[in-house]
């Protein structure tokens, strides 16, 4: 009996025993998810009682500097289910009626309005034909479950219009590409929210309190280029791309030069962002700042302000070009090596483009010190991106300066070896035009918030000083001659002063150089005295025979300079100027020979050979000085002024230029001179020793080489 009594005891033990420790099972646990668990729980809770709908924010209003409308954000609607009040019996009918009228997939629709959730999306931003029609539907209660929902969507009323510059926005206005990505931040605002309490038959609670969060609107940007400006440029593009001989593509680049501001910012071929999935990609590319390219003879601007700056070169020096300049082994020739341009002043070569000259310039550079070029280089902003603030913007290719060579400085003058883009080099002539000061291009005037508040002013940014205010001027009024005179003449707006270079480069490819392929572009800086505008025009893969920058590109600069220029309100300055007599005064020119200490009729021989007239000054018998100088490039049939000495000074005469003249006109002025002939070859002169200014006694020999134009070819593949 006690025996029994032990047993009970022990058991009635056991399960108190297992009673407390289920106690304190239960308690912990409850501990635990109270304290440990309890803010997850609850939230899980809320979640499944209360359901959030985004409210999206309005995306900021692009526009350009005048105000004018470019990007903005409009309603629309998109279609979307709810799979909970949709039955299996009704889904398939549901999901038929959908695909008809949206043109959608059967079968995807079918999986969506089958899931188990309470929202999904069908068809986002749906045309407006396919709205009205799905609410007539939706009136008829046809549709159980089907539902439309207002959002916004990106529109961009000027369609093609700055569009490789604008970019555009998704299906979920998320910046994809431009300004539209790059500035996505600021645009796009902060999307709201309305939480609604739903009891567990999933209806709503009518006596909760329905929260809801504001969305705020993004802020709008004001960008710096003009609709009018841009719709100038855009005009010629289109021209040239629907032309008998479009190129592969065109564009072009305006910008303000004292303030930084991109005017003008323009692509050929393009794109409609407001359908930018129906495009392939390479039409959305945005060359101006993702592209790289040998800019051509263009960077002779550069290497001219460098020469002038460093002080390795003067505008009273003075080069000979005899069609070519050798560099080692190389051979660097002048775009117009059959007929050289011989003796030439500074401002002549910037006007003639002559390759080795500005070779030559930078041999001077290197050697007052080496490494000045790549000082310049590197000071005008080639190598590095500019900072402009769009996405996919390139360093450029700039040989490293350990590893360049003589030949690469050579070919680097004339602007190959060097690629830049656009924006690059463009900001590079600007910083001349601005006075020598470098300054961060901007493409965004202002910012405002939905409120039409200032959130961001604009504000004009220095980078640094590159060349002197001297030395900028200098250089701009040099490159006036390229336009009255020079290679620039079809640039020539009537009633302005532009300055401006012209520049042809072959496309460089696997191997080498591609054969028939070139970039053609032109800049131009105008009005030269006081810049407002610098712009850009390149054409990639030229067709139609013509491919060389002052032939292809300056034309379509002409343009839209000269419509920029009257719309921005630039006062005439010159007088019209009759473009044919640019072209004939440029091909009948010539060099005024040296005939100091020459007799008075030695002297009017080699004036008279020479296609020029004179007039004396005084009754000597010699020649003590001459106006114009020596060496001076004149019309044809100018007059020389001789003032008459006594006695000749020195009995040694001074070589003169015979590039491009005959033999006999060779020999007659050499022998009126008292120096003799050596000739080799027939046609024209290209090539001299000694060269033009050597002083020489008479009787000495002068080697003329001769060369008939007609046996060289004249296919261009320097850039000029």
């Amino acid at each position: 009996m006690r025996r029994s009594n032990y047993v009970s005891g022990k058991k009635i033990w056991g399960v108190l025993l297992a009673l407390v420790l289920a106690f304190f099972a239960v308690g912990g646990g409850l501990v635990y998810r109270t304290l440990v668990q309890g803010a997850e729980l609850q939230a899980k809770a809320e979640n499944s009682r209360t359901r959030s709908v985004t409210v999206a924010a309005d995306r900021g209003t692009v526009f350009d500097r005048t105000g004018s409308v470019l990007a903005v954000s409009v309603s629309t609607d998109s279609v979307a289910v709810n799979p909970s009040q949709i039955t299996d019996a009704d889904a398939p009918e549901v999901a038929e009626k959908l695909a008809a009228i949206l043109d959608v997939d059967y079968d995807t629709i079918y999986q969506r309005v089958t899931k188990s959730s309470y929202f999904e999306w069908v068809k986002r931003k749906a045309d407006f034909d396919v709205v009205e029609e799905l609410e007539q539907e939706l009136e008829d209660d046809d549709l159980p479950g089907v539902m439309l929902v207002e959002e916004t969507q990106r529109y961009y009323p000027k369609v093609e219009l700055a569009a490789n510059l604008l970019g555009f926005a998704g299906v979920d206005n998320q910046g994809l590409e431009g300004v539209e990505y790059s500035y996505d931040e600021i645009l796009k605002g902060v999307d709201g929210s309305i939480v609604t309490e739903y009891d567990s038959k999933n209806n709503i609670v009518q006596q909760a309190i329905q929260e809801y969060n504001q969305p705020q609107d993004g802020y709008n940007i004001y960008l710096t280029i003009d609709e009018n400006i841009q719709y100038f440029a855009e005009r010629e593009l289109d021209a040239l791309m629907q032309s008998e001989t479009p190129p592969k593509a065109a564009a072009v680049l305006a910008m303000a030069p004292q303030t930084g501001e991109i005017l003008c910012w323009a692509n050929r071929p393009t794109y409609d962002p407001n359908h930018y999935q129906d495009y392939d990609a390479s039409y959305r590319r945005n060359m101006l700042i993702t592209d790289t390219y040998e800019p051509g003879s263009v960077f002779k601007i550069i290497t001219a302000s460098a020469a002038l700056d460093s002080g390795a070169s003067s505008l009273n020096d003075r080069f000979y070009d005899p069609g070519y300049i050798q560099v080692g082994s190389n051979r660097i020739r002048c775009w117009r090596y059959y007929r050289p341009h011989g003796s030439q002043s500074f401002a002549e070569i910037i006007q003639n483009s002559c390759n080795p000259c500005f070779v030559n310039l930078v041999q001077k550079m290197e050697a007052k010190e080496k490494g000045t070029f790549y000082k310049y280089i590197r000071a005008f902003g080639f190598g590095e991106p500019t900072n402009l603030g769009l996405q996919g913007e390139a360093n450029g290719i700039v040989i490293d300066e350990s590893k360049v060579s003589q030949l690469d400085l050579a070919t680097m003058s004339i602007g190959q070896s060097i690629a830049v883009t656009p924006l690059q080099l463009v900001t590079a002539v600007s910083a001349v035009a601005n006075g020598g000061v470098l300054l961060q291009p901007q493409i965004i005037h202002h910012i405002t918030d939905n409120a039409g508040n200032m959130v961001q002013g604009y504000e004009r940014k220095e980078v640094r000083r590159v060349v002197s205010q001297e030395v900028a001027d200098e250089v701009c009024l040099m490159l006036e001659n390229v336009v009255n005179k020079g290679t620039g003449s079809r640039a020539y707006v009537d009633g302005y002063r532009v300055g401006g270079k012209s520049g042809t480069a072959q496309k460089p490819g696997p191997g080498g150089y591609q054969d028939g392929k070139y970039i053609a572009s032109f800049c131009a800086v105008a009005p030269v005295d006081d810049p407002q505008v610098v712009m850009l025009v390149i054409v990639d893969e030229p067709s139609g025979g013509e491919y060389q920058g002052g032939q292809v590109a300056a034309p379509i600069l002409q343009k839209i300079m000269a419509d920029t220029l009257r719309y921005l309100g630039v006062v005439s300055q010159v007088t019209k100027i009759d473009s044919d007599k640019i072209t004939v005064q440029v091909e009948q020119q010539t060099s005024v020979p040296d005939v100091g200490n020459l007799s008075v009729e030695e002297a009017k021989k080699v004036i008279g050979v020479a296609g020029l007239a004179y007039e004396l000054d005084g009754t000597g018998a010699y020649v003590g000085s001459q106006t114009p100088a020596a060496f001076s490039q004149v019309p044809v049939g100018s007059k020389i002024l001789l003032k008459t000495v006594g006695t000749a000074e020195s009995d040694s005469v001074t070589v003169p230029d015979l590039t491009g003249k005959y033999v006999r006109e060779v020999a007659e002025i050499l022998n009126a001179m008292g120096l003799k002939v050596k000739t080799e070859g027939s046609g024209t002169a290209y090539e001299q020793s000694p060269v033009p200014g050597t002083a020489a006694a008479r009787g000495d020999v002068v080697t003329v080489k001769f060369q008939n134009e007609d046996e060289v070819s004249n296919g261009q593949t320097e850039p000029y």
